[in-house]
């Protein structure tokens, strides 16, 4: 489950809100266990959400690097290039 969550910092362009809430979820939904929670859990799991994401915000925005900032298509072929290595490249369709 936790596989989704990347690295959110140092890319052009930042990372935005919607990228930093899914993982935010995602970290909540590991912790918690549930995929979705029931109707009596939600709202604490609404806020855990909320509060992780608010905190996962501070932290990118706070963070600072001399690295030149990371091009995400890049990192994504690359990612790809790892998979087909450790996997096999995926079938083809006829």
């Amino acid at each position: 489950m936790c596989r989704s969550i990347r690295t959110l910092f140092n890319f052009l362009p930042p990372a935005t809100d919607a990228e930093i809430r899914s993982a935010s979820l995602q970290f909540v939904r590991k912790l918690s266990g549930f995929q979705s929670p029931s109707r009596a859990n939600a709202e604490a799991f609404e806020r855990a959400v909320e509060e992780v994401f608010g905190s996962a915000r501070r932290l990118v925005d706070s963070l600072s690097t001399v690295s030149p900032p990371r091009d995400r298509a890049v990192e994504a072929a690359r990612a790809k290039a790892r998979t087909a290595a450790r996997f096999g490249a995926p079938p083809r369709e006829a």
